[in-house]
């Protein structure tokens, strides 16, 4: 039985290429469904919860959500730059 994966060529070259085509080819609807972008709305579905019903821990939890997301991003940043 002959082996099918040795019969193909391989190019490191070709390889990387692919690599850095997918990467530049993030679809719109990855980013939209994103964490950062879910955990954000879920903030402003609970602080306007809170709002609506006048509760003060989902207006807290709403505003303490939508502010680690948005340091989320900064955080992370500059803990990759240090790397």
């Amino acid at each position: 039985m002959p082996d099918t994966w040795a019969l193909t060529k391989f190019d490191p070259a070709e390889n990387c290429m692919d690599k850095n085509k997918e990467k530049q080819e993030i679809s719109l609807i990855g980013r939209l469904f994103s964490l950062e972008v879910l955990l954000i709305l879920m903030g402003l579905f609970t602080l306007m919860y809170g709002i609506n019903y006048g509760q003060m821990a989902r207006i807290l939890w709403g505003a303490i959500i939508i502010g680690v997301s948005l340091l989320l991003p900064i955080v992370r940043r500059k803990v990759w730059k240090n790397k």
